[in-house]
């Protein structure tokens, strides 16, 4: 979760980014926690190794010399058991007052109380002028038979919809798109569980800090839903000593995921760009902490070429630490240009979790110069989150007479280069 020894060494930094994250953090007491159970082990430790070689003299001494030492040794066995006892219950308090620390936010991370203090880093694309007056693209969908919202309230309730005909098809399309670009870059194809057990939702760190409002928790079976593919290929490799020269360990997840979006109600109420369930092209990567930064630009880099090939006009803002989420220590934003709204509007993210999911998962890899096994670094993006980049297409690639023409790259697994009314 975080070095405490670090911590103690830098606690005027730590104070300083936890705030930045606006997280109030105890750091004193757990310092103190810390120095506490430093000195219980130490003496437990102690009384230990004097028993074990007070037992090696017991044989050699006269028997009253022996019940007198005996009656010392289990004098010392009472205060052992009593500060053993105390050993325990410090150490789980501390546990659970460091399991809740968040990541704390990279030196380059603009100092920020929220959203509306991210920086646009750079737009790029040109966004698209009509001669008509754009519309929504909840009214095109739901024209054109690219999704089905109506029935989805009807059949599943409020924030669900069905993906339907050249919506689908639509989804199929960036699918296989998404996937050859990045298996050519070298990325292992992953079909994740879309249920985890608890232990590894709270070792992603998504569990804490009033984040569990968003999961889809079933208590029977102390199982969540996943929200993001990301959250079943971080544990993979939990408890496990990876070697570096595998690093990076780059994979390519596609998943339903599962949110309940607590909190949002009155926010795209229309349409299907703020759902319930939606299907995701996650990328996730372990790498060393050398390779850390270069690999976030490297999935960024990614998301953007996807983007690109399809043809959308976005920008990408680096998110401050007052935006930044708990489990985050740098995190950009992809957002995409929405016409009939005149605005930016979230398409993709990606984050560098550097070791802080590592330590809760203890995935470490063994350096090639043989020394001491190294927390490796675990890093997300989203190459598609599936339902998005539709409604940005169907804005963007509208026409006078209500079709929407299909981005060029796609159109070899849709099978057609504009969508029609049925």
């Amino acid at each position: 979760m975080i070095d405490l020894k670090w911590l103690a060494e830098h606690q005027r930094e730590a104070e300083e980014g936890f705030t930045a994250k606006g997280c109030d953090v105890p750091i004193a007491a757990m310092l103190t926690l810390d120095a506490e159970r430093k000195r219980i082990l130490q003496k437990v430790e102690a009384v230990a190794a004097e028993k074990h070689a007070a037992s090696k003299e017991l044989g050699k001494l006269s028997p009253k010399v022996r019940e007198e030492k005996l009656a010392v040794l289990r004098a010392l066995d009472a205060s052992n058991d009593a500060d053993a006892k105390r050993l325990k219950d410090v150490e789980q308090e501390l546990h659970e007052l460091v399991w809740n620390v968040p990541n704390l936010p990279l030196s380059d991370v603009p100092v920020g109380k929220d959203g509306t203090e991210n920086v646009v880093e750079r737009t790029v694309g040109e966004r698209p002028s009509f001669d008509f007056t754009p519309r929504p693209y909840w009214e095109l969908g739901a024209t054109l038979g690219v999704f089905d919202t109506e029935r989805g309230a009807k059949v599943s309730g409020s924030r669900f919809g069905y993906l339907t005909g050249p919506g689908a098809l639509l989804e199929f399309a960036m699918l296989n798109h998404a996937m050859r670009v990045l298996t050519a870059e070298g990325f292992t194809p992953v079909i994740p569980p879309a249920l985890i057990n608890a232990n590894a939702m709270e070792a992603m760190g998504y569990t804490i800090h009033g984040q569990r409002t968003e999961t889809y928790y079933f208590e029977q079976d102390d199982q969540y839903l996943i929200g993001t593919s990301e959250q079943s290929i971080g544990p993979m490799h939990m408890d496990e000593i990876l070697d570096e020269t595998d690093l990076p360990k780059r994979y390519v997840a596609f998943s339903p995921c599962f949110r309940r979006e607590a909190g949002s109600y009155g926010k795209d109420t229309k349409g299907i760009f703020r759902v319930h369930q939606y299907d995701k092209v996650e990328m996730f990567s372990f790498t060393t902490p050398e390779q850390s930064l270069a690999e976030h630009e490297y999935l960024l880099g990614l998301e953007e070429r996807l983007l690109q090939d399809v043809g959308l006009p976005y920008q990408v803002l680096k998110m401050c630490t007052g935006d930044l989420g708990i489990q985050a220590a740098r995190k950009f934003d992809l957002e995409a240009w929405f016409p009939a709204e005149g605005a930016y509007r979230e398409l993709t993210s990606t984050s560098t979790c550097t070791d802080w999911q590592a330590r809760r998962l203890n995935i470490r890899y063994r350096p090639k110069d043989g020394g001491a096994p190294r927390f490796v670094h675990t890093l997300n993006g989203t190459a598609w989150s599936m339902n998005r980049p539709i409604c940005a297409i169907l804005e963007n690639f509208q026409q006078a007479d209500g079709t929407v023409m299909v981005p060029e790259v796609l159109r070899p697994w849709l099978g057609m280069d504009r969508i029609t009314a049925a």
